[in-house]
């Protein structure tokens, strides 16, 4: 039996505290989610104040004041024109600076000196708007129609088990069998396959859109070309179109356009007039009907905006929407006035011990949002520089290589720093808005020793099978001797990898009719 002890060691341990994972997490958020994150800090914080909001108050009571003094300045010289005038009362005189003023609430070195909002905009710039949909979801567009067709209880459950079923795209992923079991296990019914799959045709049937809850891509584009013959059942392009999918789906996803031909014995024009009708099927029919899919475009604000006046570059951070901080007076005057209290007095700790949390978390989150600040335009300043050459002209091929230990090296921060920085960060320039990733890249040497951009390269493999003959495009390895005769050696499989970075497809799925 192995003895029993205790000893004692000693460890060095590097553990990054609450404040410093936060701070991470700043750093890597883009200008959106820092103003979802600013609000909700503020919400949660009451010794953090919207300075922005505060100021626009204060405005309100300084214009309301100037009123006020105006109003007792006409009263002060019409009492003095009736002074003789006994129903006149007589107006005590005021002095409403004296009694009210922004600086007996806010010492000088209490304003913060940071604010995260920069007033770089004019009045005309609009202020945010928040949309809302109010449009049905696509399962209950579903139900509606289903709830117009004479259906006994049963069906109904499962017809609307089976919509609830469904995903976005408007297929159908669970098993038939799985159906069954739900059924049983939710609502004590008992169902065979043989009518849940009844149901699920009469669903893929009666309802709108075509092509709806299909267990895949080649289902739901035969239960869309079944739609279409309904209406014209002797169409030549559509019986055939069916006949390719039901038959041969494989080979024509791949474009073994050749053996379609010999197998069904038809011309390049037929099976073109059939690529073009199956073209105008929906791959995703839910998409059509769904929230998500009503052209809900993913909208891109920069976090820097970088402006070219008189070939000199300026660079700023873009925080139009994002309210500027300030702590909340009323906390440190309750802080302030127990530490001047007696000791008789000090009674309730807990509360003033909640009041100087808040507010050193208030403290800490403005300087955290300054570093954030910080961070990011000293990174900025250093991919600006350089990359000066493509900011100045815009020209793609003055992209030099460049990777993240490079602008580590310059800003004198930790790789995973940049990483942090550089990730889902955009900037808008003269000529478009770029994610900062797109200025990274890495660096290969031509036949004549000078090192250029991958990019550089991506971009002449773009335009060569932009300009490629469609029906007999470029294979990878006619693509990697191009390159070789423009001077970059490059292989073959460096080519697959590039083409696939830039989302383009093999030659034999490039070809057209």
């Amino acid at each position: 039996m192995p003895d029993l002890n205790q000893k004692l060691e000693h460890k060095l341990l590097q553990k990054l505290s609450p404040q410093q994972i936060q701070l991470i997490k700043l750093l890597e958020v883009p200008i959106i989610e820092l103003e979802q994150r600013i609000k909700k800090e503020i919400e949660e914080n009451p010794a953090l104040e919207d300075a922005t909001t505060n100021a626009d108050e204060d405005d309100s009571l300084h214009r309301k004041d100037d009123d006020e003094n105006e109003n007792i300045e006409k009263e002060k010289k019409e009492e003095i024109e009736d002074y003789d005038n006994p129903e006149l009362e007589e107006i005590p005189e005021k002095n409403l600076e004296e009694e009210f003023s922004v600086d007996d609430y806010i010492e000088d070195d209490e304003i913060p000196t940071y604010k995260l909002k920069d007033n770089n905009y004019g009045e005309e710039t609009d202020s945010a708007q928040t949309f809302y949909s109010v449009d049905d979801s696509f399962h209950e567009f579903l139900e509606t129609q289903l709830s117009v067709l004479d259906l006994d209880e049963t069906t109904e459950l499962i017809a609307t088990y089976i919509i609830g079923s469904l995903d976005e795209a408007g297929y159908l992923r669970r098993e038939i069998n799985s159906i069954t079991s739900d059924l049983l296990l939710l609502y004590n019914i008992t169902v065979t396959p043989d009518q849940v799959f009844t149901v699920l045709n009469m669903v893929q049937s009666e309802l709108e859109p075509a092509g709806i809850a299909a267990r895949d891509l080649k289902e739901s584009l035969l239960l869309q070309l079944k739609r279409k013959l309904k209406d014209n059942e002797s169409d030549e392009v559509l019986n055939i179109a069916y006949t390719i999918i039901a038959e041969y789906f494989d080979i024509f996803s791949k474009k073994h356009y050749e053996k379609i031909k010999n197998k069904l014995d038809i011309d390049d024009d037929m099976l073109r007039n059939i690529v073009k009708e199956v073209l105008k099927l929906n791959p995703k029919p839910g998409n059509a009907y769904s929230v998500q899919g009503k052209q809900n475009f993913l909208q891109i604000v920069p976090d820097f905006i970088l402006k070219n006046i008189d070939e000199e570059l300026t660079l700023s951070l873009n925080s139009i929407n994002v309210p500027s901080l300030k702590i909340n007076k009323d906390f440190e005057t309750i802080l302030k006035t127990y530490n001047e209290s007696t000791k008789e007095q000090k009674k309730d700790k807990d509360a003033v011990t909640f009041v100087k949390q808040k507010l050193d978390s208030a403290k800490w989150f403005i300087e955290a949002i300054k570093q954030r600040q910080n961070t990011l335009l000293n990174t900025m300043n250093s991919i600006l520089n350089y990359q000066k050459e493509f900011f100045m002209s815009g020209d793609e091929t003055r992209l030099k290589p460049m990777i993240l230990k490079d602008i580590a090296e310059k800003t004198h921060l930790d790789i995973s720093t940049i990483s942090r920085v550089a990730n889902s960060k955009y900037i808008q320039t003269p000529y478009g808005i770029f994610p900062l990733k797109y200025f990274f890249s890495e660096g290969m040497e031509n036949d004549q020793g000078e090192e250029v951009s991958t990019r550089k390269i991506k971009k002449i493999l773009k335009e060569a099978i932009e300009n490629e003959n469609k029906k007999k495009p470029l294979t990878d390895e006619k693509l990697a001797k191009l390159l070789q005769d423009e001077g970059y050696k490059i292989a073959r499989r460096t080519v697959a990898k590039y083409r696939e970075q830039m989302g383009i497809l093999v030659a034999r799925l490039r070809k057209k009719i």
